[in-house]
């Protein structure tokens, strides 16, 4: 489908990219273990009671160019207790990098973005680091960050941890993130980010595109204007089942972050890996790759090795993708990570969609929730 026009008034707003996303989790020092050892990812710094953090834990892990924050509550009340005790382990926080936090925040709030915490700047040796919070969906918040007057590892208040550096498995930054809401929400939320941030509306599904025999879902694409930052929101539509959405929705409960789509140059090799390492993926049937080569008929690797890693194939005008999804990477249906290669393509494998949610309507009848 191709790229629709926003119809924004505003101007877009200086979103350069990802600058880290934060998961609160039950249990900071063990995910840190499971990211390093399972997705390879570098442990680099700690902020705790160790540090002057009474109420919280973090460990920060990095690979590529992706910053994951994983933060535990440290006492039994408070923002970070509460919203695991609601939702388990889930994403609060997508950080954006911009040059001016103070310019950046007034003029979202002048369009009617949610203020979480307005600008504020913390030093320690490293410099300067200027940051603020917008709100979103659900519990979710954006902060804004400026670190170009900051040299340190992460942020004042953290420490290194002198960790070697984790042998990576290929991953390189974030490609987008996705977010579930409501039925009926969608749109209020895609406005938000036209109107707040200047995002345009870049691609839009439905229950026509989206669909299989008991389920469906709409959704919708809004990105900043190279489009390093790529928002997907969903929301359920009516089927003859629950949808994975509305799974989801019960689970979390409310509106939150589905998941996170990481990069990488080599997706065989990377898949490979990331299954060595314990990594489950959603199952795809053989009879997916019987018609992959009338589907998608010039790719380079070897159709071998994308049917034995189980590996999904789509195309669009500008090229092809691959791409591949965790299942659940805690108790509740809830998160998950998708692992996608693109070369050219710029769409969200529209051509894969059918394949996916019977992958995971699969795992739903599993859990007794279709």
């Amino acid at each position: 489908m191709a790229p629709t026009t926003s119809g924004a008034a505003n101007a877009p707003l200086p979103i350069k990219d990802f600058d880290h996303v934060e998961l609160y989790v039950g249990n900071a020092l063990q995910a840190a273990y499971v990211y390093e050892h399972a997705f390879g990812f570098t442990p680099m710094a700690y902020a705790g009671p160790e540090t002057g953090v009474r109420d919280r834990a973090s460990y920060v892990l990095r690979q590529g160019t992706i910053t994951l924050v994983l933060t535990a509550p440290m006492v039994p009340s408070g923002p970070v207790h509460d919203h695991v005790a609601r939702h388990g382990d889930g994403v609060r926080d997508i950080a954006f990098v911009v040059d001016d936090v103070e310019s950046t925040f007034a003029k979202a709030v002048e369009r009617g973005g949610i203020a979480r915490e307005k600008p504020s700047t913390t030093r320690d040796e490293g410099g300067a680091f200027t940051s603020a919070v917008l709100g979103t969906y659900g519990d979710t918040v954006h902060t804004l960050v400026d670190r170009s007057r900051y040299d340190g590892l992460y942020a004042p208040g953290y420490k290194p941890l002198g960790a070697q550096v984790a042998p990576g498995s290929g991953l390189g930054r974030i490609d987008h993130c996705v977010g579930n809401v409501e039925v009926g929400k969608m749109q209020h939320w895609v406005d938000y980010y036209t109107r707040v941030f200047g995002f345009r509306d870049f691609v839009s599904f439905d229950e026509r595109d989206i669909s299989t025999e008991y389920s469906a879902l709409r959704s919708k694409v809004v990105a900043n204007a190279d489009l390093k930052v790529k928002m997907p929101i969903n929301e359920p539509a009516p089927g003859k089942r629950k949808s994975q959405i509305q799974e989801y929705l019960d689970f979390y409960p409310g509106p939150g972050v589905q998941h996170i789509a990481i990069t990488t140059d080599d997706i065989v090799a990377t898949i490979g890996e990331l299954r060595s390492r314990g990594v489950r993926f959603l199952e795809t049937p053989m009879s997916y790759y019987e018609e992959l080569p009338k589907r998608v008929p010039k790719i380079d690797e070897a159709l071998a090795d994308l049917k034995r890693l189980k590996i999904l194939v789509d195309q669009d005008e500008h090229g092809y993708l691959l791409q591949l999804f965790t299942k659940p990477i805690q108790d509740r249906p809830t998160l998950f990570f998708e692992i996608i290669q693109r070369k050219g393509a710029e769409s969200f494998g529209k051509g894969n969609f059918k394949a996916l949610f019977e992958s995971i309507e699969r795992e739903q009848a599993k859990r007794g929730n279709l």
